[in-house]
């Protein structure tokens, strides 16, 4: 397990109660040989924090769905939890991955957080020169045109299989790298439309990803909500 994801499971309180999953931005493939904060700090609340391993260029494809629930598989049979809240996370193209996942997961998260997340994929193809070769890598094995294979994994062309569960979006208001009014605002509105309960918390002042501690503070209540557990 150690070789395809991090799991705070040595040092998580038992029961186990909720399952955090934490998906990498664009690029992100470290691996962990030390216990992270946001691993004691779920495991201190028996939550078993889950970093998956996926490939740096993933963008959530099939592949990195079917990665994801494997992951899940094996920590369920371990730890015998298949009836806790899974709590699905993520920034950036990890916020992507997060959504997207709510839709295809074998196992249906309770909630989703995320902050400043890639929802409009088609269009962010063309929106920074280095993201067509990513997203090319992530998809150009599907059938169909890559427009096809793009709105397979782009959020806002998924609103209408999202499935009911507690949304929390974050977004900072300068984010140079994910336009917040073409990606974060269009989405909200859209599953508001549709009635799902999204909450939704813009940072003004800061850059991509950047919370400030009282949104970090607030994310993280997001996420123990998540999981049924309530905090003062």
């Amino acid at each position: 397990l150690r070789f395809f994801a991090y799991v705070n499971d040595h040092i998580c309180k038992k029961p186990i109660r909720g399952i955090v999953l934490s998906f990498f931005g664009l690029g992100g493939m470290e691996m962990y040989q030390e216990e992270t904060n946001e691993g004691r700090f779920y495991g201190e609340r028996g939550i078993l924090y889950v970093v998956p391993y996926n490939n740096p260029w993933a963008w959530m494809n099939r592949q990195a769905v079917d990665y994801t629930d494997q992951i899940l598989d094996v920590l369920t049979a371990a730890f015998g939890c298949g009836e806790v809240p899974v709590v699905s996370t993520g920034g950036s193209m990890g916020g992507q991955s997060a959504l997207v996942y709510m839709v295809y997961a074998k196992r249906t998260p309770a909630a989703c957080v995320v902050n400043c997340p890639v929802c409009d994929v088609v269009y962010h193809y063309t929106e920074r020169e280095d993201l067509p070769r990513t997203l090319y890598s992530a998809v150009a094995h599907e059938e169909g045109t890559l427009e096809d294979a793009l709105r397979a994994i782009s959020p806002l062309h998924l609103v209408e299989r999202m499935p009911k569960a507690d949304y929390h979006f974050f977004h900072c208001e300068e984010d140079s790298m994910v336009g917040k009014a073409l990606h974060s605002d269009v989405f909200v509105a859209a599953m508001r439309e549709r009635g799902h309960q999204v909450s939704y918390d813009t940072v003004p002042g800061r850059d991509h990803c950047d919370l400030t501690e009282p949104m970090r503070e607030l994310y993280a209540k997001y996420i123990l909500d998540g999981c049924g557990l309530k905090e003062s």
